[in-house]
């Protein structure tokens, strides 16, 4: 399942700028962080294949959407440019970010070979 944060939730769920300065992972597994934006076509081309990775690894990594124009700080933080943007957290280590649409096969293998889930 895919859950949809705000501002507010993605401070108290993955990282609050606001308290460090420094990279602290909040969560408690890898996590998946989709930026995206209503109006962009590529995010709904890509949103299929985000719903079938978190149903695949459900159990296993936890992941997110977080809508650029609600929450427009968090692609700030990434220095992220364009949506669809996809924050790959798999730990202590600063996110993998990679922009644009990724197919099922492309997704899956960032998954296991990033975050180290199988």
């Amino acid at each position: 399942m895919i859950e949809i944060l705000d501002r507010d939730q993605f401070y108290s769920r993955i990282f609050d700028p606001t308290k460090s300065e420094e990279w602290e992972f909040l969560g408690s597994r890898p996590a998946l962080v989709n930026l995206f934006a209503d109006w962009c076509g590529p995010c709904k081309v890509f949103a299929p294949v985000l719903e079938r990775m978190s149903q695949e690894f459900e159990g296993k990594i936890d992941v997110f959407k977080v809508n650029i124009d609600h929450a427009p700080e968090i692609p700030e933080l990434f220095g992220v440019k364009g949506v669809p943007t996809t924050l790959f957290i798999a730990g202590p280590t600063e996110p993998a970010v990679v922009s644009g649409v990724m197919n099922a096969d492309e997704l899956r293998h960032t998954i296991r070979e990033f975050m180290h889930v199988r």
